[in-house]
């Protein structure tokens, strides 16, 4: 969180928005001369990639050093999946590049001078990638099995984002009740993509800013637990191999996966990360879910350090309205709907409204809210 903006708490629905599979970029109005930092692709200036014999800075006992407050900010303007035209390359065209930069610049100078607390949260640096995905090497999802399609459509729909109906706690999502976000919790969203990592000479622990989970994860090569304990967010065991952090995670439950898209408790996570700057860290995630997806695929990010970033409390409950919000809603629902059917009137739609800020859909003598676009 930047210095002077305490987030006390989820606002309705904000955070893991998704059309397809694609995270879109935001970019408000026309784009922006980029300053000079994001004149050119951020991936570019790491020191590991100018020196390949630099390393990470050690820890008091010898160990890589990742502590420290890092975001997932700067890669708000990326895709999650690869444009057509981009299948066969990782990064953009010098063009490419230019364009997504603007926009970043003016996302940027609108979010911070000129709109609410509620989309604030974006880097100062652009990076080249044409996607998160970057396994296949197209940078497309793999296809669900048909286990993964059916489990999929049942749970569309789901939650505060859906059209209900809303009779109990089963109607929500984990992330509409402030439990979880699971390991996605380090995705690039609206606000409240900072993370604190922490280190001991037989832990690594990470805490997420959004929904405030913080996963310890030994070092010391203990065996996973027994397969009949499930977590929300697995069971971790880690162990470096040279600069990289190796975290591989197993134990799932069914209820919140890796990334956007169902999950079953087959799901094997094996997430990598490698400092490669000062400011930077590569992190890089392979899902593994046989049962869900045909095949494995890996996402790809830069976490960063951004000027000014301080976590404060995530103060989240239920919330802080929506699930009782909701409840009483679709109970106003039902009884206008009886009272229409009483006096032979139309029964009331029921259709979600005022969500353009989350989904971008126009509204009639408002400006476009472009929360998210496609990084072009």
């Amino acid at each position: 969180m930047h210095r002077g903006r305490i987030w006390v708490g989820a606002l309705l629905g904000v955070a893991l928005v998704v059309v397809g599979q694609n995270f879109l970029s935001a970019q408000f109005g026309p784009p922006k001369t980029p300053s000079k930092l994001r004149s050119v692709p951020a991936e570019t200036t790491a020191a590991k990639l100018k020196d390949p014999a630099w390393k990470a800075p050690r820890t008091a006992w010898g160990a890589p050093d990742l502590t420290g407050i890092w975001t997932s900010d700067d890669m708000r303007g990326i895709p999650a999946t690869r444009p057509p035209a981009q299948k066969e390359r990782e990064s953009l065209t010098p063009e490419e590049f230019l364009r997504r930069a603007g926009g970043d610049e003016a996302s940027r100078d609108r979010a911070v001078n000129q709109e609410t607390v509620l989309r604030n949260e974006f880097g100062v640096r652009t990076f080249g990638y044409t996607s998160f995905v970057v396994e296949p090497p197209d940078g497309q999802m793999p296809a669900l099995t048909p286990v993964g399609q059916a489990k999929q459509r049942a749970g569309a729909g789901v939650g505060t984002f859906g059209g209900g109906p809303f009779n109990d706690f089963s109607n929500f999502s984990l992330y509409d009740r402030c439990i979880t976000r699971g390991i996605a919790g380090i995705f690039p969203v609206l606000y409240g993509n900072g993370l604190r990592i922490m280190q001991t000479p037989n832990e690594v622990i990470v805490s997420y800013e959004m929904i405030h989970d913080t996963r310890v994860i030994p070092l010391d090569g203990r065996p996973h637990v027994g397969g009949g304990i499930k977590q929300y967010m697995g069971d971790a065991r880690g162990h470096w191999e040279g600069e990289t952090l190796v975290v591989e995670t197993t134990n799932f439950t069914d209820r919140v996966g890796a990334f956007n898209g169902p999950n079953s408790e087959k799901l094997k996570v094996t997430e990598r990360f490698t400092r490669i700057d000062p400011q930077m860290i590569d992190y890089r995630i392979r899902v593994e879910d046989p049962l869900m997806y045909t095949a494995p695929f890996t996402i790809r990010y830069t976490i960063t350090q951004q000027p000014n970033y301080q976590l404060y409390e995530y103060s989240c409950h239920e919330g802080n309205g929506a699930v009782g919000n909701a409840l009483s809603g679709e109970r106003a629902y039902e009884k206008a709907v009886a009272e229409a059917i009483a006096k032979g009137l139309p029964i009331p739609t029921r259709a979600p409204g005022g969500m353009e800020v989350y989904t971008g859909a126009p509204v009639e003598g408002r400006e476009a809210v472009r929360e998210f676009g496609t990084g072009k």
